[in-house]
């Protein structure tokens, strides 16, 4: 595959924004799994994976990604692939700062996060002040792949997104 053709993909991937959390892209939350661009050069096929299966959001992003790669020019298909299972590994580092930044805590490894939904360990830091003084307030957030926290020092709320393996 040609480098300068790639990063033409991967830039137009890089502006289709996640619809659930805008602040990141599907290429930062590792939703593309890879690409085939065709020896004529406009025939391109793009493999994403669902964050869990059944996520709403999946039908809007290949919408999303078809009318943006269409409209540069190529003859796209969007493919879903269920194996191997999306997990919060996929998430990019920027991803990970953009989500904090957003107020949204990013995943934390496997067994923290189990410390921290399950045995209540404070653990998860507060994305308004830092504090790890933060208790669970719900299993479910805003969407299934996140939990709902509040922090016992500033009183904010806040989703944490969870782990998933």
């Amino acid at each position: 595959m040609n480098s300068v053709q790639d990063k033409k993909i991967e830039d137009l991937l890089r502006e289709v924004s996640d619809p659930e959390i805008p602040v990141l892209t599907i290429m930062d939350m590792g939703v593309v799994r890879e690409y085939e661009l065709n020896e004529n050069g406009k025939d391109l096929l793009i493999k994403i994976t669902p964050t869990y299966s059944g996520c709403p959001a999946m039908d809007t992003i290949a919408t999303d990604i078809k009318l943006k790669m269409d409209g540069a020019g190529y003859n796209t298909t969007v493919k879903l692939i269920l194996s191997p299972a999306w997990t919060t590994d996929w998430i990019t580092k920027e991803g990970r700062e953009a989500l904090e930044k957003y107020g949204i805590a990013a995943p934390l490894d496997e067994t923290s996060d189990k410390l921290a939904l399950i045995d209540g360990k404070r653990i998860v830091k507060c994305t308004n002040c830092g504090s790890t003084n933060t208790k669970l307030v719900s299993q479910f957030g805003s969407t299934a792949c996140k939990a709902l926290f509040q922090c016992e020092d500033c009183l904010e709320p806040f989703d944490y997104f969870k782990c998933l393996k």
